[in-house]
């Protein structure tokens, strides 16, 4: 079986896993949307603005824990280091 150029016609019948994921959630809310449909709500804006935030905290947590991780290795580093001295008779 060969895969042909996908078309109008047959990209809709293309499914993502993101939408699987959505039709497995609720199916009538994934039917809908894949007609057209958008849901309206007034809690929608106030809802996306919350996944912003909390987006932007997450990339903020993710540097820190990056950055922590650094100067974990750069103390061990610098504990070897003086171990080291220490045993060859160095430090006194």
């Amino acid at each position: 079986m060969t895969m042909g150029k996908r078309t109008k016609s047959n990209i809709a019948d293309v499914l993502s896993a993101s939408e699987i994921g959505q039709y497995l959630y609720c199916s009538r809310a994934w039917q809908l949307h894949r007609m057209g449909y958008e849901p309206e709500s007034p809690f929608l804006e106030p809802g996306k603005q919350a996944h912003v935030m909390l987006g932007n905290q997450l990339d903020h947590l993710e540097t820190r824990l990056w950055s922590s991780r650094w100067l974990t290795v750069i103390g061990i580093a610098l504990l070897c280091m003086s171990i080291l001295l220490l045993l060859l008779g160095v430090i006194l």
